[in-house]
C-alpha cells in the first residue's frame, strides 16, 4: 500500500505545545477509585509494575484509591467503586471484557470502550480496519500449523516477524531470517494463543506515538541496543541500553505527518482517552502502522510517561489527568 496523504481534519492540534492541565483541586471528586491491575494474562508482571506506579501517584495526590486484582479479588466487588483506572494489560483487561463489565455496571472507566478494546487487541482486525480506511499498515499473512511456509516467504519476503494475534508487550514474537526458522517461530507464537500472524519486516526506524485527549504527543524514536533485532520484551522492560529519542530525528513535516497518521489510526479504531500507536519508517521514507495499544504501560521504562514529560507533564499529573477523563 502506498503512503497515505491525510486531510487537514486529521492533523494534531498544538502537537508541540506544553500541556496546560487543570486538575481537580479536591481529590474527593473522584469518589472511591479502583486501580485494576494484575490479572491472569501473560502480561501480569508488567501490569503489576504499571498499576503499582499509578496507584502510588493517585494516593500521593489524595485520591481514595484501592488496588484491585481480578485474579484474587471478586470481580463483582467492582460495583462498590465510583470509577476505575484500568491498568490491566493483556487479555481480560485490554480486549473488551473488563470494559463490557464496567459498562454493564455503569461505572466510569479510563480509556477505550468495548469496541475499540476488542479491535485493538486483535492485530489482524486492527490492520484490516486500517487497510480499509486507506491507512498504510505493514502487509501480513495469517498462519496455521498447515501453512505453506514457502508461500509465506514468497508473499512477505525475508526477514519477517511472527506474532501472536492477541498478545501485547512483544510476547511470543520472533524475527525470522530463514525459511527453516518459520515452524519454530510459529510454535512460539501459537503457545500464547489460538491465532498467529506473519508480518513483513520493515527495515528502517521504529517510532511510537502517544495519544491523549485526541492529541498526538511528540513522537518517540526507539532504538534497541541490538539494531538487527526489534523492540522486544527485554528491550521494553528489562534493558537499560535501549535508546529513546525526543526529538525523534524526523523533519518537522514528517513528524506532523506521522502524528496525523497515528491520530487517524486511533480514531479509526474508535479508541478514546489515551493510547499509543506503534509505527515504522522504511528506507524510502514511508510510514507503516504496526499496532495500537489501548492500555499502554506505565512502568519506569514506559513510553506514555516519556511523551507526557516532553510536554511538561509529570507522572502524577499524567495519572490524575487520565483519571479526570472519567468525570
Amino acid at each position: 500500500m502506498s503512503q497515505t496523504t491525510l486531510s487537514d481534519q486529521n492533523q494534531p492540534s498544538n502537537a508541540d505545545a506544553t500541556i496546560n492541565t487543570t486538575l481537580p483541586k479536591d481529590p474527593s471528586v473522584f469518589g472511591r477509585v479502583a486501580v485494576v491491575y494484575g490479572g491472569n494474562s501473560n502480561e501480569r508482571v508488567v501490569s503489576i509494575d504499571s498499576g503499582s506506579a499509578v496507584l502510588k501517584a493517585l494516593q500521593d495526590y489524595g485520591v481514595d484509591v484501592t488496588h484491585f486484582d481480578p485474579k484474587t479479588d471478586d470481580i463483582l466487588a467492582l460495583r462498590d467503586y465510583d470509577r476505575v483506572f484500568n491498568v490491566l494489560h493483556g487479555r481480560g483487561g485490554e480486549d473488551g471484557l473488563l470494559q463490557g463489565l464496567l459498562e454493564w455496571f455503569n461505572i466510569p472507566q479510563t480509556g477505550s470502550g468495548v469496541l475499540a478494546s476488542a479491535i485493538g487487541m486483535d492485530k489482524v482486525r486492527t490492520k484490516q480496519l486500517w487497510h480499509g480506511c486507506g491507512l498504510s499498515t505493514a502487509p501480513f499473512s495469517l498462519l496455521t500449523a498447515d501453512t505453506d511456509w514457502q508461500q509465506v516467504v514468497n508473499t512477505l519476503g525475508l526477514p519477517l516477524i511472527v506474532k501472536p494475534v492477541h498478545e501485547g508487550s512483544s510476547i511470543g514474537m520472533t524475527k525470522v531470517n530463514q525459511l527453516d526458522e518459520l515452524p519454530a517461530a510459529y510454535e512460539t507464537a501459537a503457545a500464547c494463543g489460538d491465532a498467529v500472524m506473519a508480518e513483513k519486516w520493515i527495515t528502517g526506524r521504529e517510532f511510537t506515538i502517544v495519544i491523549i485527549d485526541d492529541d498526538a504527543y511528540p513522537v518517540i524514536r526507539l532504538e534497541p541496543a541490538d539494531i538487527t533485532n526489534f523492540y522486544d520484551f527485554e528491550a521494553k522492560y528489562n534493558r537499560n541500553d535501549t535508546g529513546y529519542y525526543i526529538p525523534c530525528g524526523l523533519s518537522e513535516a514528517d513528524e506532523k505527518h506521522l502524528q496525523a497518521l497515528s491520530l487517524a489510526a486511533f480514531k479509526a479504531v474508535n479508541a478514546k482517552g489515551w493510547g499509543r500507536i506503534d509505527a515504522m519508517q522504511d528506507e524510502q521514507g514511508n510510514f507503516w502502522l504496526l499496532e495500537i495499544n489501548t492500555v499502554p504501560g506505565m512502568t519506569s521504562h514506559s513510553l506514555v510517561p516519556m511523551a507526557a514529560k516532553a510536554r511538561g507533564m509529570d507522572f502524577q499529573t499524567l495519572c490524575v489527568h487520565i483519571l479526570a477523563q472519567t468525570l
